[in-house]
């Protein structure tokens, strides 16, 4: 199917074939009819992909913060290549989207249902329920696909809280504003516009407004003054989009005392105390649609807001304005200036910047409306000769994020993999990779991957509620699997696997322990074999802090961090101690009030069968500058300090000083080496199962055992 990206690395705009998405518990697929250019919001955008590295900077000064604190961590050139890793991922365009129902898994919705929504430009997009709304009898099409910027504009109409009667100013005409004014003045408001383009000060009194053209010299502030008849207008909305300080300013000027201000655009906010101290003003920034939005328990497990407590959510601010559309209080017939069928969707983009430019939809031909499971598979070069041969691994990678495609893509290439299949749940990250990488197709379908013959392994790069379900699946396909950690976020989970495993015929099972592989933890495990006695083992992690809405941190998602990350170091110490773990014992850092997590603040001792012992402490509340990973091992007069995977230094240990490495490398390479020759040589696996079993098993029942003590 076709779908419009931005390159935010170079501001190229395009249209790709991607696999067309599959549906998912809870969402909506649908076959799109229009959608709507923000030309705000969307021309931002581009304008950010053409400017320069030093423009870039400029206009997000806390990303340039975050990227100097990981070159103090992770070193110059792994900073360089993330960044560049994320600026070159395409970035999928619009969120103003009507069109008809394919196939529904949310309540409310039935296949045929035309519907608006914030799915991007694409012939099929797939949308979480509630950012879904039904389009009512009499709305068309064209009226429909405003609906979503209808609604960011109600959302700062409902925060600005006009009553009947009350005068409102609207500074910035553009689609959002033109779109206020109508609502404004079916509240029942008297409604000032001010824009500095004559056209739309056209439009906007057309819709009933008073006007100010700042082009022909009129002063705003003494319109302001005449339209308020002297007492200054009870609330402005903000919906311009300027870098300047001066809307703002100018809006808290036409105030009256204990006025209200809400910006709903995008302007510069260094604000002047006087302005709001002596008229006691108030001022507050809208968050789009409305209730919900950006919270994922909303946006993306489909938990409503009871209706009796939050009134006007994201969706129920569509279905308001759909309704506003149906009684004709809302007109957007003017609002639209061109045309484009989806083949030249791009072309739309060149007239962003053109005067007088304002809604510019994009048109979906009826073929959109039959794609489906058919066309969940795109080619992204020649098909390869030959099917699966024993000892040649021809992959399938499931997930194309950030490690997946920045770390283990170019490993399995590297080594000399066949790179078959890249499966992504849009499809367009796994078009985007898979081309750059080499694979041969990418789906959006991981059951055209079971199917697969041709397919001998799989790579399982995805979220880690869905690792062990993969993992069973892709055993009981008769496919080799690598699996990034962990292996799996529950007892149940685990023991499902272990039955998979025990099935005749199964391949080769590794969990991506790479830190086993790095070259420091090789030397330190040389360095301890002819050992004559037990050790000692502390490992700090300085984890960093992830916020508490992050999937990493939801149990039933990511598994938690000790589950999601912390398994690493329980692996890497049952692997140095070369023991297995005969007792462990957990406590998490108590919540002071302050919105803390234990999961991220804990304290793991392990206690090994030959004596040894170690403690992990994996914490989330320190500084950046200290090392992210610190180990000391403790044995026979000697201790061995690894820091950061970088720096290995010996204190009186017999032989050996110090081993430093210009890079840090923590094995992932390496790891991936070991897997591929397992693969070739028919085995046996690099990490024994018996010890992945232990490790994982171990993992979860510490976790579960921090969650019951915080509980």
């Amino acid at each position: 199917m076709k779908q419009i990206l931005q390159n935010l690395s170079n501001g190229e705009t395009s249209l790709v074939d991607v696999p067309s998405p599959k549906n998912l518990p809870g969402h909506v697929l649908i076959a799109s009819r229009r959608t709507l250019v923000s030309a705000g919001t969307e021309r931002m955008l581009v304008d950010f992909g053409k400017a320069g590295w030093i423009e870039k900077a400029r206009q997000q000064p806390d990303k340039v913060r975050m990227v100097i604190n990981k070159v103090k961590t992770d070193g110059l050139a792994p900073t360089v290549e993330a960044v560049r890793s994320k600026l070159d991922l395409p970035l999928p365009m619009g969120y103003c989207n009507v069109g008809t129902v394919l196939e529904s898994g949310a309540p409310g919705f039935a296949a045929g249902d035309l519907v608006v929504s914030n799915g991007n430009h694409a012939e099929v997009v797939r949308v979480p329920g509630n950012l879904v709304a039904r389009v009512p009898d009499g709305v068309t099409e064209d009226s429909a696909v405003f609906a979503v910027l209808g609604a960011i504009g109600l959302q700062g109409i409902r925060l600005l809280r006009p009553t009947l009667g009350e005068n409102v100013v609207v500074t910035g005409l553009g689609l959002i504003g033109l779109l206020c004014v109508q609502l404004l003045r079916a509240n029942g408001c008297r409604v000032l516009g001010i824009d500095p383009d004559p056209g739309r000060c056209e439009l906007a009194a057309g819709f009933g407004a008073e006007v100010v053209n700042l082009s022909s010299g009129q002063d705003p502030l003494a319109a302001a003054e005449r339209f308020s008849r002297g007492n200054g207008v009870d609330g402005v909305l903000i919906t311009a989009s300027t870098k300047s300080n001066d809307p703002v300013h100018q809006a808290a000027n036409m105030c009256r005392k204990r006025g209200r201000i809400v910006l709903v655009g995008v302007v510069g906010l260094n604000l002047s105390r006087d302005d709001f101290y002596k008229k006691e003003l108030s001022f507050q920034v809208s968050a789009s649609y409305g209730p919900g939005r950006y919270d994922p328990e909303y946006e993306e497990k489909g938990r409503d807001y009871p209706i009796g407590f939050v009134r006007w959510t994201e969706q129920r601010n569509f279905e308001a304005v759909l309704d506003m559309m149906a009684s004709g209080a809302l007109d957007t017939t003017p609002l639209i200036s061109s045309r484009y069928p989806i083949d030249k969707g791009a072309e739309a983009y060149a007239g962003l910047n053109r005067p007088g430019t304002l809604g510019i939809v994009i048109d979906y031909p009826e073929r959109s409306r039959e794609i489906g499971a058919g066309e969940r598979s795109v080619a992204l070069q020649p098909a390869r000769e030959g099917g699966s041969t024993k000892g040649e691994p021809r992959v399938a990678f499931l997930g194309a994020g950030n490690y997946g495609s920045r770390v283990l893509m170019p490993a399995f290439r590297k080594h000399g993999a066949v790179l078959e299949t890249v499966v992504s749940s849009s499809g367009v990250s796994g078009v985007h990779h898979g081309r750059k990488s080499g694979f041969s197709k990418a789906v959006s379908d991981e059951g055209l991957v079971w199917a697969d013959e041709n397919i001998n392994t799989v790579v399982i790069a995805t979220r880690h509620n869905l690792h062990a379900e993969q993992v069973e699946q892709a055993l009981q396909a008769g496919k080799h699997v690598f699996v990034e950690k962990p292996l799996a976020i529950s007892a149940e989970e685990l023991g499902r696997i272990r039955n998979a495993r025990s099935t005749p015929g199964t391949g080769i099972l590794m969990v991506g322990f790479n830190r086993r592989f790095a070259p420091h933890i090789r030397k330190m495990k040389e360095l301890l074999d002819n050992r004559s006695a037990p050790a000692g083992f502390i490992m700090t992690v300085n984890a960093g802090e992830i916020p508490a809405e992050h999937w990493t941190q939801d149990r039933r998602i990511g598994g938690g961090r000790i589950v999601g990350e912390a398994c690493h170091f329980i692996d890497l110490m049952r692997h140095l101690a070369g023991s297995p773990i005969q007792s462990w014992q957990a406590i998490g850092m108590g919540d002071s009030g302050s919105g803390g997590i234990r999961d991220d603040k804990a304290s793991i001792t392990l206690s090994f069968k030959d004596g040894s012992f170690g403690t992990v402490h994996y914490l989330a509340n320190g500084d950046k500058s200290f090392p992210k990973e610190r180990i000391e091992l403790f044995c026979n007069g000697g201790i061995l300090q690894l820091d950061n995977f970088r720096c290995l230094t010996g204190f009186g240990w017999p032989g050996f000083k110090r081993m430093k490495l210009r890079t840090q490398d923590k094995g992932q390479d390496a790891a991936v080496a070991a897997f591929l020759d397992a693969v070739r040589s028919g085995g046996p696996a690099p990490i024994p199962f018996e010890e992945i079993d232990e490790v994982s098993g171990i993992t979860i029942a510490i976790a579960d055992s921090l969650v019951a003590t915080a509980q």
